[in-house]
């Protein structure tokens, strides 16, 4: 039950939990999964040669050309011996931490869709958001912080903004927050001192319960009440959390908050500030990778037309920050309970484009990954073909994988639902299976 007086107060999941929270990492753009997670010896064998079956295939942009192997080494890693690229060093470390899942499929070949259904769950704009239906369904173990903080890259948002964070027809309540280490919370500096800002809260909330009590039911006012109650308690909290400078010059260089160029530093500030933001016991945080506004492949990664440029300017954006928050989160314990989610919207041909040194739109087949709270250790599920073009053996969907990600978090994705437009919405639609395989 979410009592309108306090719509993000913690609520019990359906059945016991192995996760707490989220840190969702979404790789704007589509991520090559040919050229980071998933290694085809026969790519590299057949590199240059024509695919087979593929002499009339058109993909998103026009006419392919042969196959192509990855211009990055795979090298075996950790314990596990899982062939990771050498475009990722730092978390190609982190291996034996993963629970990689080769056999993801989506709906759409498009950004703006294909973005929509990995945080939304559909190819249509309008859906809450994943973070908002687990704010919806739990709530926030911190009333003086929002349930759900989204971190956009410090170069831009992705291709579809703020409705990758979006709560859709839930509550407005339950939307994503969305800040980063550079452009913080605004407005959050209050004109008095902190007693007499107190008292004036304390009387505000008088006033707005007697409003709220002539309302009943009222979802909408409850919860623009409740965003000014929480806005007025981050006035305290917000910058605390903001505030980078706290933390030891040993955290700092782990991350990389001082390497020389800005966006790579930009990026490191946010993943040590979405630690900051995790540890204080945000449910959902979702931290992005990669900018939609500044061009094809130029600020995330949509390798069409020269990958190996582009992705050699993105991999050490990504890759020392993100791998020191991995560790950073298990050194204070806190993988134990939180689960880690790396996607992107989909993969990328194993052939490289007509004419060009980049790899086409390929939704058939692609890798994401999971780490943390019940998942499996140097674990992989599933496999596309020889080359990577499409999978083949246990082919998952967005579906399944939001079902998963709200097992772990204790929810049955079927029972999780709200009443909108005459059917009972879910995050899933009316399809989805937990891929219990990948589960500790």
């Amino acid at each position: 039950t979410i009592h309108s007086a306090a719509p993000l107060a913690a609520r019990p999941p359906h059945f016991p939990a192995k996760a707490k929270r989220v840190l969702s990492i979404f790789c704007s753009g589509a991520c090559s999964h040919l050229d980071t997670w998933d290694y085809k010896p026969e790519l590299v064998k057949r590199d240059g040669q024509p695919l087979p079956g593929g002499e009339n295939l058109i993909t998103f942009q026009g006419a392919n050309g042969n196959l192509t192997k990855s211009p990055y080494t795979f090298r075996q890693r950790g314990e596990s011996g899982k062939y990771v690229s050498d475009l990722l060093p730092n978390l190609a470390e982190l291996a034996d931490e993963m629970c990689f899942i080769h056999s993801m499929t989506a709906k759409a070949n498009t950004h703006g869709p294909a973005e929509a259904q990995m945080n939304t769950g559909f190819t249509q704009e309008g859906f809450p958001s994943v973070g908002a239906w687990v704010s919806y369904a739990l709530g926030s173990e911190n009333a003086d912080l929002p349930a759900f903080v989204a971190i956009p890259d410090p170069r831009g948002v992705p291709q579809i903004g703020p409705a990758n964070w979006s709560s859709g027809f839930l509550p407005a309540v339950f939307q994503g927050t969305a800040f980063n280490a550079d452009r913080p919370i605004p407005n959050l500096k209050p004109a008095a001192g902190p007693d007499a800002e107190r008292d004036v809260r304390d009387f505000l909330k008088i006033l707005n319960d007697e409003h709220l009590g002539r309302h009943p039911g009222d979802a909408e006012l409850s919860a623009r009440i409740a965003s000014y109650e929480l806005a007025a308690r981050m006035q305290l909290r917000a910058p605390e959390v903001s505030d980078l400078s706290r933390e030891p010059e040993t955290v700092h260089r782990l991350y990389g908050t001082d390497d020389a160029d800005p966006t790579r530093a930009g990026f490191a500030r946010n993943c040590l500030l979405a630690r900051r933001i995790l540890e204080r016991g945000v449910r959902f945080v979702q931290l992005f990778n990669g900018a939609h506004a500044m061009g094809e492949g130029v600020g995330n990664w949509d390798g069409h037309k020269q990958l190996k440029k582009d992705y050699d300017r993105h991999g050490p954006i990504l890759d020392r920050p993100a791998a020191a928050l991995l560790r950073d989160l298990k050194s204070r314990g806190l993988l134990d309970d939180t689960l880690v989610v790396w996607s992107t919207e989909f993969g990328r041909m194993p052939t490289f484009q007509q004419g060009a040194q980049g790899r086409d739109h390929n939704p058939k087949g692609f890798t994401v990954w999971l780490a943390g709270a019940g998942v499996k250790k140097a674990f992989s599920h599933g496999a596309t073909d020889e080359f990577g073009h499409v999978a083949v053996e246990k082919a998952a969907t967005i579906y399944d994988f939001h079902a998963t990600i709200l097992h772990l978090l204790g929810l049955e994705h079927t029972r999780l639902t709200f009443y909108h437009n005459g059917l009972e919405r879910r995050l899933t639609d009316v399809h989805g299976e937990v891929i219990t395989e990948v589960l500790a």
